[in-house]
């Protein structure tokens, strides 16, 4: 990486360089470029999922989920 570039957003706001993340990682996306989960990342996913299938009444809806969220900060 460009050092010149790192030290250029770090002189930013924190408002504008999450603007920048946001805009980086939106460029990212729309050329299909993200990268995938890495080799710890997968196996939590296999953990959970193998999790998951064992217990799946332990799930919870994403509809009371939100609402729980939501009601925590007050909306």
């Amino acid at each position: 990486m460009d050092a010149q570039l790192l030290l250029q957003a770090r002189q930013l706001s924190v408002a504008e360089q999450l603007e920048l993340m946001d805009a980086l990682w939106a460029d990212i996306s729309s050329r299909h470029a993200a990268p995938g989960p890495n080799e710890a990342q997968m196996a939590e996913l296999e953990r959970r999922l193998t999790e998951h299938e064992l217990n799946p009444e332990d799930a919870v809806p994403w509809i009371e989920v939100k609402a729980a969220a939501l009601s925590q900060i007050g909306r």
